[in-house]
């Protein structure tokens, strides 16, 4: 797993961190589209079984969160943000690894997401990642951006080899 700053921790998400988590969603991801991912829909997700929320904070306030569906066969990450000032630190990748962990535990191969498609840096991040764009979804967003979708299979590491997963539950 990913090294992260000693001063961040990770934790699943609270009721009391819809609130912060719409506002980051707000800010880094809808800009431009209005707010979808309202407290409501946060709070709702937060308390889904179906629904992973990570929260990952340096000790002062949230500094990066994510949100992953599960579903039978495949999850579908809804959010994922880090504020601006702590990107490139491995705080993404240490969620997004999280999250894959958290999928194979629950017997899960597949995880899927959109992206804008004018998101070159996102898009980046996740190929890194080892997701692979499947599709463009035109007019996608507020009827007007087109979607990028990425997937990847987590039984696999990037080269091939099947993952060792265990490695996740230490």
């Amino acid at each position: 797993m990913r090294m992260i700053p000693n001063n961040v921790t990770l934790r699943l998400a609270t009721l009391g961190d819809a609130l912060d988590i719409a506002q980051m969603s707000r800010d880094y991801i809808e800009t431009g589209l209005g707010w979808s991912w309202t407290r409501t829909r946060v709070a709702r997700n937060i308390a889904s079984p179906n629904t992973v929320t990570l929260v990952a904070s340096d000790h002062e306030r949230m500094i990066a969160f994510a949100i992953m569906y599960c579903g039978d066969e495949h999850a579908h990450i809804n959010l994922l943000a880090v504020r601006p000032p702590n990107r490139r630190a491995g705080i993404g990748a240490h969620l997004a690894e999280w999250l894959e962990a958290t999928a194979l535990t629950a017997g899960i191969a597949t995880i899927r997401l959109e992206l804008r498609a004018g998101n070159e840096g996102a898009r980046s991040f996740y190929r890194r990642l080892g997701f692979s764009e499947i599709a463009r979804v035109p007019h996608y967003y507020a009827g007007t951006e087109t979607a990028v979708r990425m997937a990847k299979d987590v039984r696999r590491a990037p080269g091939g080899a099947a993952v060792d997963w265990k490695r996740f539950l230490r």
